[in-house]
């Protein structure tokens, strides 16, 4: 076959047109080799389109047949080319298409059978492999992991432990994905890391935990300093809206509430009246209030333990005979 640098849609018989377009227009401008061999395009024609800067190649194998920047579908739908057949969005790039985390510029991230050839080709792709993939897809356009296994792929890909923990908690717990669902999805495709955080982090989702912060109060305040366990995610209606409350203490006879904040402010001016009429509802009803951030549960978890005994014991309630009063890092006494 001649080489034919300045091939056009003219060249196709007109059979073909309409399905080449509609291939461009699905592909965002991206082609595969064996693609462009089947609209009669032979390796010296696809180079000599390179070498005019008509084309470009992107990835082994996966042209662009345009030479301007990639765009975000542009870069998805090369990686997938270059995957292969079985190849889906994974771990980031498809928690950001579930929409659960934002997108940002990083590496366009697949997972393919684990007999597959590919491997990652940064800073473009980059690539996993799964045994289990046929369990894990959804063949939504385009493909991608099933939203209990993508939280579960990054919490895997989480450096260590508390890391993961603390990114299934968060993505649990403002996704619409059911705890059951999140539950069945570990016990029928155990983690092969963090396995034990991952578990315990659903497990604390189900009692009511919804974020780090509430974690890091949960263990260094409460169980590091043996004060009790408060009830999480309490509602109480102000100006007929139900509202929540990280924590209160009224099954222990304590009308205190605890609200941990992780926002450095208030974002809207509408939270920040929620806020204020929380507060105001709270005090007409007589209630104690703690209020917290990430540094200071985080930094000095120590002194936000002093403050809530302080509070606890003046309301009445006394530590069970033998309870640890303080931690490591503090000499608190009752």
């Amino acid at each position: 076959m001649p080489i034919n640098p300045r091939w056009s849609e003219d060249d196709l018989p007109s059979d073909q047109v309409v399905s080449w377009r509609r291939l461009i227009s699905e592909q965002y401008g991206i082609v595969r080799i064996d693609q462009l061999r089947a609209y009669g395009h032979s390796w010296g024609d696809v180079e000599a389109n390179v070498r005019a800067d008509r084309w470009r190649r992107v990835l082994p194998r996966v042209y662009a047949t345009f030479t301007g920047d990639l765009n975000r579908r542009s870069r998805i739908s090369a990686a997938l080319l270059y995957g292969g057949g079985h190849a889906v969005l994974s771990h980031h790039t498809a928690a950001e298409e579930w929409g659960i985390l934002s997108i940002k510029e990083h590496p366009v991230d697949i997972t393919v059978p684990y007999t597959s050839s590919a491997v990652s080709q940064l800073p473009l792709v980059r690539v996993h492999r799964s045994r289990a993939l046929r369990h894990t897809m959804l063949r939504t356009s385009p493909p991608r992991t099933r939203l209990t296994d993508t939280i579960v792929d990054l919490a895997v890909s989480q450096r260590t432990d508390r890391e993961a923990m603390y990114l299934v908690i968060d993505l649990v717990s403002r996704t619409r994905v059911s705890l059951s669902a999140m539950l069945g999805c570990v016990r029928v495709r155990p983690p092969r890391r963090h396995r034990h955080a991952i578990t315990s982090a659903l497990e604390l989702v189900r009692g009511g935990l919804m974020s780090a912060l509430e974690i890091e109060y949960a263990t260094n305040v409460e169980q590091g300093h043996g004060l009790p366990e408060g009830q999480r995610q309490v509602p109480f209606v102000v100006d007929g809206k139900t509202l929540w409350e990280d924590v209160t203490y009224d099954n222990y006879g304590v009308a205190l509430t605890v609200r941990l904040d992780g926002r450095r402010y208030h974002a809207t001016a509408g939270v920040a009246f929620r806020d204020m009429r929380r507060d105001n509802a709270a005090e007409l009803a007589g209630r104690s209030r703690l209020i917290y951030g990430w540094q200071n549960v985080h930094e000095n978890p120590c002194a936000v333990a002093t403050e809530v005994r302080a509070v606890l014991t003046r309301e009445g309630w006394q530590p069970r005979t033998g309870d640890r009063i303080g931690c490591t890092r503090c000499a608190a006494v009752s």
